[in-house]
């Protein structure tokens, strides 16, 4: 066991104006008065919420073209539209030709350009300085002040948007490493140890063919982000089947996993690098062989999994550089999985090693059982 104390933390719409009642869109574009009852801010706010989830969508797509509706229901246009580069205008209301003629030379002005009642705005949003900005189109007695705040709350969304969309990227070539690390040693030493069985143990081999097929297809098919707890158990009894008949007695297994936590979506490929990880570096580097140790169990609302093996271990130095990412050599597995888990449940949820010279290593994941967004 580690010693104590040494761990690493590592459709276009129809109908009326806009979709709020009318006195919204006076509001927005002209101070209230006293006598003038205030909005009803939950509606605003919802409002609001649902611009910025449409902006989200496919430019040109029913989506898109309701967050405009809501967005000129707030700021009182009697159409909107907005250019992003490179994709369909989305527009709402009336005067579509006109509004995108404006916007298209605004955009290559650069500048701000109005025609009668149409105005139309860049919006910086800084995603791609290379880019020409997306431009704002709103057509009606629109006070330059709501104008710019409703380029404004289209900028954040966008940005938001393009930081999300981002991430997405981010965690999907992080899953793709992941499964381009399956050690192509493993494989061939897996393969030729079923070969070697299949005149002497035909039943063992077909078994273990078997084995390899279901470990394969969890670790290479394609999938979405998210798998239950439970198959990700599969797969590393699966791994640990194939690699007790490749070292035989030299490795030893002990899986404990509590019922309750069978059902808990976790990211893809969350454990099987953990467990390839400490039968690499823990059994693997130990001339009698070693102890894997896999567990999972139910702390309240938090889910903790545990992978142990009572090899080498190493210093508190070169696991941080292993979460770190700067170790050479080695760990590559692991930052993923930690990078993966920060990004899906918060920088508190990385992987934390637990080590010490000769002591063995763990590893230990601390997620929420139920997380928004993570689901299978």
């Amino acid at each position: 066991m580690p010693a104590e104390g040494d761990s690493v933390r590592g459709g276009r719409a129809s109908g009326g104006r806009t979709g709020l009642r009318p006195r919204f869109a006076d509001r927005f574009r002209t101070a209230p008065t006293r006598e003038t009852a205030r909005p009803d801010l939950t509606e605003v706010l919802e409002a609001g919420v649902a611009v910025a989830a449409g902006l989200r969508c496919p430019a040109g797509s029913p989506g898109a073209v309701d967050a405009l509706q809501r967005l000129a229901g707030l700021c009182g246009a009697e159409a909107a539209g907005l250019l992003l580069p490179g994709q369909p205008e989305s527009w709402w209301g009336p005067g579509r030709e006109e509004g995108i003629a404006l916007g298209l030379r605004a955009r290559d002005a650069g500048r701000r350009l109005t025609d009668g009642d149409l105005l139309a705005l860049p919006v910086p949003v800084g995603t791609d300085p290379a880019a020409a900005d997306p431009v704002l189109v709103l057509d009606g007695a629109v006070g330059l002040p709501a104008a710019r705040r409703a380029a404004g709350f289209v900028a954040d969304a966008l940005e938001r948007a393009a930081l999300d969309a981002g991430a997405a990227a981010a965690e999907a070539a992080r899953l793709r490493e992941l499964r381009a690390q399956i050690s192509p040693h493993f494989v061939y030493n897996a393969l030729t140890t079923i070969a070697s069985f299949v005149r002497s143990d035909p039943a063992r081999a077909r078994d273990l063919l078997e084995t390899f097929a279901d470990f394969i297809r969890h670790s290479l098919a394609a999938r979405g982000d998210y798998t239950p707890l439970a198959d990700e158990f599969r797969s590393v009894e699966a791994y640990l089947t194939l690699a007790r008949a490749v070292l035989g007695e030299r490795l030893r297994v002990q899986v404990r996993v509590a019922p309750e936590v069978l059902p808990v979506a976790v990211p893809v490929l969350a454990l099987q690098p953990l467990v390839e990880n400490a039968v690499q570096h823990g059994v693997e580097r130990s001339p009698d062989g070693g102890l894997v140790q896999v567990s999972g169990e139910a702390e309240g609302d938090v889910c903790v999994v545990a992978i142990e093996d009572d090899g080498p271990g190493m210093n508190l130095e070169h696991a941080r550089a292993v979460l770190a990412g700067t170790a050479e050599g080695s760990g590559l597995a692991l930052v993923n999985v930690d990078r993966r888990l920060r990004a899906v449940y918060g920088p508190e949820h990385g992987l934390v090693i637990e080590t010490a010279p000769g002591a063995g290593t763990r590893i230990v994941l601390r997620i929420p059982r139920f997380q928004p967004g993570v689901v299978v």
